[in-house]
């Protein structure tokens, strides 16, 4: 399956199954022997639902793995499809002469997609891939940009019309969640244009004009923008961006919810020709810096610490490590932990959690930061 450029190439594509299977329905109509009402409603609506099944029949199978006609047969039930196992054993030998499927010489039979089967070719959509495009729909649709959730929409329903008679995968999904390791928090609003805005700019590499009102500031200012990268922490969305009249072309943070409008402009976005988005994460790009920390040597990245907890504390951290590099010693009734990490407030802000857990903390600006009430946050 594939997700198509246009909805003009989507549509053709499902023609030409449609074609194709009712091509299938009509040859095995006449194969099986299936007796037929005089009049051509009654044969349009018989060819109708022979094309229901077989679709139904089609979007069963798998590529990498053989489905046996027995789930096939159990699936299409539950469909409220009232067919015999040999009605399904029938579709499968007629749709092999028009599709790219292939059966294995097993006891029980199994059939599959062959692996030469172009994607365009399958018309539906099975459970598992069903429950994938639930799962997207529910965790990811705040990160993509309009121009791909348009696509997306319409396998969105279909998963969720596919899911809707399926007691199994039903049963699946409402046993599966993915819980913030964090204080749950409600995300701010953010305008919708602006938002739109802003991914369509991102997705097309074009600048933008803002509106955007700073954390310390009451009042909004207007910015000229190159978009770089979009980044989500927790419930807030960040736009990575420069200035165009900054000669350094330096990386500057914007959340999303604090932009009041968003015009895209026709020129085209400058991204630095040495920024990496994953090298500028793994340096702590979006830890934030502290005002502490700017005393040390390239101000606080890729620093030695060791942290000293009590055994119950840190005993997380066994399994759970803050770095590649991390060692872990244990005494009688504490716990050392040695890694070289970016001291940012993120981790201040971490370690804060310990409460009493946490023992001592090395360098002793990390501590002084951690025990401080007060500390400047970007």
């Amino acid at each position: 399956m594939t997700v198509h450029s246009t909805d003009a190439d989507h549509s053709h594509a499902q023609t030409n199954s449609v074609e194709q299977a009712n091509t299938v329905a009509a040859a095995d109509s006449h194969v099986s022997g299936d007796s037929h009402v005089s009049g051509d409603s009654n044969d349009n609506r018989h060819g109708a639902a022979t094309t229901a099944r077989q679709w139904q029949v089609l979007s069963q199978l798998q590529r990498n793995r053989w489905v046996g006609t027995t789930h096939i047969y159990e699936q299409l039930m539950m469909a409220g499809f009232d067919i015999s196992l040999r009605t399904v054993q029938r579709d499968l030998n007629a749709l092999a002469k028009r599709f790219p499927i292939e059966k294995n010489n097993a006891n029980p039979q199994g059939w599959r997609w062959r692996d030469d089967a172009p994607l365009q070719s399958l018309p539906h959509m099975n459970l598992s891939q069903a429950v994938a495009f639930n799962m997207v729909e529910a965790n990811l649709t705040q990160l993509l940009p309009p121009v791909i959730l348009d696509e997306l929409f319409p396998w969105f329903d279909l998963a969720r019309r596919q899911l809707k008679n399926s007691k199994v995968t039903h049963s699946w999904i409402d046993r599966v969640r993915i819980e913030p390791a964090t204080q749950p928090l409600i995300a701010p609003h953010i305008d919708l244009d602006s938002k739109d805005n802003i991914y369509h700019a991102l997705f097309y590499q074009l600048q933008i004009k803002a509106c955007y009102t700073r954390s310390n500031k009451s009042q909004a200012s207007e910015y000229l923008l190159n978009p770089i990268a979009i980044i989500q922490r927790g419930v807030i969305i960040y736009l990575l961006a420069t200035r165009p009249d900054d000669p350094n072309f330096t990386i500057r943070t914007f959340a999303l919810h604090r932009f009041a409008s968003v015009d895209i402009l026709e020129s085209a976005a400058q991204t630095p020709e040495s920024f990496q988005l994953d090298t500028y994460l793994d340096a702590g790009g979006m830890g934030f810096s502290h005002p502490l920390f700017g005393e040390l040597p390239n101000h606080g990245k890729n620093t030695a610490i060791e942290l000293q907890f009590t055994k119950q504390a840190g005993k997380s951290l066994t399994e759970s490590k803050l770095s590649d590099d991390q060692t872990v010693t244990l005494d009688d009734d504490t716990l050392t932990i040695q890694a070289t990490v970016n001291l940012t407030s993120q981790l201040v802000w971490w370690l804060r959690g310990f409460g009493n857990g946490l023992l001592n903390a090395k360098p002793a600006l990390l501590h002084q930061a951690v025990l401080d009430k007060f500390f400047d946050h970007k």
